[in-house]
């Protein structure tokens, strides 16, 4: 099959690539898919404030580092994504791919805080050899928390 040869999917849908995500709580920043296709997807998160992460960042004044800004990013945007390209590709059980996260070029534009649902849009830029560039983007209440590219490659679990 050719490298750039999708196979219809019509059974793979948002709820089957949530549920075929590797990452677990309370590592799993992806509460919701809402739309998904060949060149985009569009997920969700709310931070609840009950992460194991806030009380140490910053006591009195939580915010989400910016580490897991990006994590929600590639959880999304890159893993979500990839496991339905893969699936297209090769079709069988997306779960057999696990994702690496290989790179990210990220600019911090805002905060997000506890309480806060931030919705993540990806597009595909490439997806070649079983690696996935996206250009991302994350919003929360309306405003851009942070923009960027991200890459990951895939291998068999």
């Amino acid at each position: 099959m050719a490298a750039d040869t999708l196979v219809p999917t019509d059974h793979l849908g948002p709820l089957d690539v949530l549920a075929s995500l590797p990452q677990q709580p309370p590592f799993r920043f992806v509460n919701a898919i809402q739309e998904i296709s060949d060149e985009h997807i569009v997920g969700s998160y709310a931070f609840t404030g009950e992460e194991f992460f806030f009380s140490g960042h910053f006591p009195g004044n939580p915010i989400t580092p910016g580490v897991i800004l990006v994590e929600t990013m590639a959880q999304i945007g890159v893993v979500a994504l990839g496991l339905y390209l893969a699936a297209r590709r090769s079709p069988g059980h997306p779960g057999d791919i696990i994702t690496l996260f290989s790179e990210a070029d990220v600019e911090f534009l805002g905060m997000v805080r506890p309480g806060q649902t931030v919705s993540v849009r990806a597009e595909r830029v490439y997806f070649r050899h079983q690696k996935l560039k996206v250009y991302a983007e994350m919003h929360c209440a309306g405003a851009l928390v942070c923009t960027g590219h991200l890459a990951g490659v895939g291998v068999k679990a």
